[in-house]
């Protein structure tokens, strides 16, 4: 379980304690921020992104909201000490040479799947991948794969994700982590973009998702592009719950009687029963037996050989409502 930082500190100190504070209490295994640098993610004069609703050019938006290298270790330390791994989504070759240091494992981002020199360069330190797959391709996502095994990236997660910030619960296909299981044979996760804590990552959690994500803030209302889609700490604590407890119902996965249900199993399974009295050397009919569930009384055979028993001759008196055995007739 990734509680998704990302970029919602502010560049705020206090506001990124406060968020590695926030998904140690939720109960999240992991926390992770983002780094980047404006000048190696976009041109300036790469004009708005639609979907902010503003008209600020994207450069401007993203060197506002680049994490300080300097707070790697600190935040590294910081999460040691709130039992949480650390990870850091790197968007460019020196942002993840940077983090390398502090991380177990690497992210790449939906939008650096197709950045091929990325992905070997992620692959190339031998640490597990996470690969997001938003608005990718199987063609894209087999590319990737291959760059990272390829420069020796043995582990690799792949994420289904949709990239729409928030992404509608329509958008989410959280059904094609079978497809993505299937068609790569690799674990699949799921990033989650939409504004709903539980339904989407329960139902993922139930087609065999190992990983999820999903963005969290201390309060939507914070400035920046990020914050908004993000779900708050009271919402990032419901979904650890209700993510542990899909995990539990999950069980072995393998059809068995278990043992919370052994009472009733004994108690309302059904055999046969005299419904009278029956003398020794009469047949039996409809009259005098029927398939009845057994309580606390003894088990007689089972409902399967009732049919058998119509017609079949008493060995004995038997007495009304007591289970009938295969010694108690003759066929």
């Amino acid at each position: 379980m990734i509680a998704e930082a990302g970029s919602n500190h502010n560049r705020s100190w206090e506001l990124a304690e406060r968020l590695v504070e926030a998904a140690a209490a939720a109960g999240a295994d992991a926390i992770k921020f983002q780094l980047f640098r404006a000048e190696r993610m976009y041109p300036h004069g790469a004009g708005s992104a639609d979907y902010l609703e503003d008209d600020e050019d994207i450069f401007e938006v993203i060197a506002r909201m680049e994490l300080p290298e300097e707070w790697l270790p600190l935040l590294a330390e910081l999460c040691s000490r709130h039992e949480l791994d650390f990870l850091v989504t790197a968007f460019d070759e020196a942002s993840l040479d940077a983090v390398d240091p502090f991380v177990p494992a690497h992210k790449i981002a939906s939008y650096e799947l197709t950045h091929i020199p990325l992905v070997r360069h992620a692959a190339a330190t031998g640490k597990p991948l996470l690969l997001s797959t938003g608005a990718g391709t199987s063609d894209e996502i087999a590319t990737a794969l291959a760059a990272a095994r390829a420069a020796g990236g043995a582990d690799v997660i792949v994420l289904q994700c949709t990239a729409a910030y928030p992404a509608r619960l329509e958008a989410l296909n959280v059904g094609a982590i079978d497809d993505l299981r299937e068609s790569f044979g690799v674990p699949v996760g799921f990033s989650d973009h939409s504004a709903d804590p539980v339904i989407a990552p329960v139902l993922a959690v139930g087609l065999g998702a190992v990983a999820i994500e999903k963005h969290f803030t201390l309060d939507r209302t914070l400035p920046g592009p990020d914050h908004r889609f993000a779900i708050q700490p009271e919402e990032l604590r419901r979904m650890v719950e209700a993510i542990r407890a899909a995990e539990v119902a999950l069980g072995t996965g393998r059809k068995e009687v278990h043992p919370d249900e052994e009472e009733l199993r004994v108690f309302a399974r059904r055999s046969v029963f005299t419904t009278r009295t029956i003398r020794a050397g009469e047949l039996l009919d409809r009259t005098s037996i029927a398939v009845l569930r057994s309580g606390k009384l003894d088990h007689g055979l089972p409902p399967s050989e009732y049919p058998r028993l119509l017609g079949a001759r008493a060995t004995r008196d038997l007495v009304a409502n007591a289970p009938v055995r295969a010694e108690d007739v003759e066929l």
